[in-house]
């Protein structure tokens, strides 16, 4: 299997528009194999900066395909699929009120020790 990849392989990268499919050269492939190693997917946001970079030249590049597909398969063996898409923004929330502590009426509770 990881020699189809080697000599064949393709690119899954998941993007907000939809799938793509890159073709990488051989070393690019090679390499790609070595990052995919033991997953099969992968955020972009966990690659290091090289590897983004790569992700991002395959793309800039637009050597898409066009897959074809067999018996609903793809021909083409799927070195990895990077997953590219926007991160979500959270929400920062206030915290939620906390019970205030109730003084007793009239003088403080430092007033009160001193007497």
């Amino acid at each position: 299997m990881w020699i189809e990849k080697l000599s064949d392989g393709v690119l899954c990268v998941q993007t907000a528009l939809g799938t793509r499919y890159i073709r990488p050269s051989f070393w690019q492939r090679f390499y790609l194999m070595w990052v995919f190693r033991n997953f099969g997917s992968l955020p972009e946001q966990v690659l290091s900066g090289r590897q983004q970079r790569l992700v991002s030249e395959l793309c800039r590049a637009q050597n898409f395909i066009t897959p074809s597909f067999s018996n609903g398969l793809l021909d083409a063996p799927i070195i990895g699929i990077v997953e590219r898409r926007p991160s979500m923004l959270v929400e920062n929330v206030p915290p939620k009120h906390s019970v205030a502590r109730a003084e007793p009426t009239g003088a403080s509770l430092a007033d009160q020790q001193g007497s």
